[in-house]
């Protein structure tokens, strides 16, 4: 600013009433925009203390830039779509399952309707909102009943604090599980009420073990899904056909709990059996807790099936209200359960298991196509290379196995002087308008294009450009 000139900044009342800043009030209101006006005129305030501001920022053009600009960051919303790129199919922190598009029409439906949620249309009275769901689950379990709350650290904690409070719980040492946010199940039953009692050792429990924990304040024996580990070795531990006959002998019901909980066999698609519902209700577990948004393909949801009485008895657990699921989550689960009476159709149907079971070939030529397009923005200072790697379910699920997959490699030039290269450009993918989510592992930027799905392939080359600015 040129020496003892004047910047004078316009009043609140000439800047509102421009059109530009009329403009802005249409669009996000009055209040809004009167706010931003006053916290733009504060910082200019300050910058012309301090000899910089010229006359031309401070010229109502130039406020209502700066009011424009602040106004959309201000209006956009924290939780963004992304690209997963990380090879997790099932990310918790990417939101686990993506819904099929019957569910996102149902919960399109339900966010602008009234639904019949705790209303019984045959009758005209009041209904109850896990009947929604429950026959097909029934259907799809072989259970006798089922209930629905909001997860299923939930269910297990519902469950216990029902049938167990004030009583102990047998469960094997190898089954202390301890899932991402540091949930572990010792810390569920303290919470729930419940008194464990461990039994065997961390990697071998025998049915001997389970039968001297047993004693008159037994309440449940309980399996935990070791869903996010394996225990390979010296190991042995009790399958549910084992201790069922226990539990019967003492009169104590059998609880498992699943963890992902898949719905069909996994290895009629090809990929890695893992234990059904179904199966566990058939080898006699009285109650069975999973997932909705894990393997099943759903919303997160927690879900209980088994026998009909102690279904009933949880259902009248106080607490049940507290965890129960609205009815966004019941629009979108039900279309998904659905898709389970058509296991044909399934793994083109729902988007999970469509994902889990793309072609490694779909995506090496995915690869090869956007290879070129990279490299290009990215310059010499980058190798981008179109290469094999492996995918992995997620969320604890087959913790071990792997999904052969294939996706696009970025490795820092030889000779590039740019300082931490791969951090930088992982930065700047996760700052593009759709944000693409990769890996960083063994000096490469991995980004696997198994979740990149070819509706969405344009949307996600068209955004590379931005990379070259």
């Amino acid at each position: 600013m040129t020496t003892g000139q004047t910047v004078r900044l316009p009043s609140v009342d000439r800047i509102l009433g421009d059109a530009a800043c009329l403009a802005l009030i249409a669009h996000y209101g009055r209040v809004q925009t009167l706010a931003c006006a006053r916290a733009v005129l504060a910082e200019l305030r300050t910058a012309m203390l301090a000899g910089a501001v010229c006359e031309e920022g401070a010229s109502i053009a130039a406020i209502a830039a700066q009011m424009d600009e602040r106004l959309q960051a201000q209006a956009r919303p924290q939780l963004r779509a992304i690209f997963n790129l990380t090879g997790t199919v099932l990310h918790t922190n990417l939101g686990r399952a993506l819904l099929p598009d019957t569910a996102v029409q149902a919960v399109v439906e339900a966010l602008q309707w009234p639904m019949n949620l705790e209303f019984d249309l045959e009758t005209g009275k009041r209904g109850d909102r896990d009947d929604l769901v429950e026959e097909l689950l029934r259907e799809l379990t072989g259970a006798e009943a089922a209930t629905i709350v909001n997860n299923n650290a939930a269910a297990v904690l519902l469950m216990l604090n029902t049938l167990a409070q004030n009583k102990e719980v047998v469960v094997s040492r190898g089954e202390l599980v301890e899932i991402g946010g540091a949930f572990r199940i010792p810390d569920v039953m303290t919470r729930a009420g419940a008194v464990l009692r461990e039994v065997g050792s961390t990697n071998r429990t025998h049915l001997a073990d389970y039968a001297h924990g047993v004693n008159e304040n037994t309440a449940l024996l309980m399996k935990v899904h070791c869903s996010n580990y394996a225990i390979t070795g010296f190991t042995k531990s009790v399958e549910l056909d084992e201790l069922v006959p226990l539990a019967f002998k003492h009169g104590v019901p059998t609880a498992v709990d699943l963890g992902s909980g898949t719905l069909v066999d996994l290895a009629q698609y090809g990929l890695p059996h893992e234990t059904t519902v179904r199966e566990t209700i058939a080898a006699g577990a009285d109650l069975v807790t999973f997932s909705g948004d894990k393997l099943l393909g759903g919303p997160q949801c927690g879900v209980i099936v088994g026998r009909a009485d102690l279904i009933a008895k949880i259902k009248r657990n106080p607490l049940k209200r507290a965890l129960r699921v609205g009815k966004l989550t019941l629009a979108a689960l039900a279309p998904v359960l659905q898709l389970y009476r058509a296991p044909d159709l399934l793994a083109e149907r729902l988007t999970t298991l469509r994902l889990l079971t793309r072609p490694a070939a779909a995506m090496r030529t995915q690869a090869e196509t956007v290879l070129p397009l990279l490299q290009s923005v990215l310059g010499a200072d980058y190798v981008v290379t179109a290469e094999a790697m492996k995918s992995q379910i997620g969320s604890g699920a087959l913790p071990v196995d792997q999904l052969p997959s294939f996706g696009l490699c970025i490795r820092s030039a030889p000779g590039s002087r740019l300082s931490n290269p791969l951090g930088v450009l992982e930065q700047r993918l996760r700052a593009l308008p759709c944000p693409v989510i990769g890996r960083i592992g063994q000096d490469t930027l991995w980004l696997d294009l198994r979740c990149l799905e070819a509706a969405h392939e344009t949307a996600f080359t068209a955004q590379l450009a931005e990379l070259s600015a």
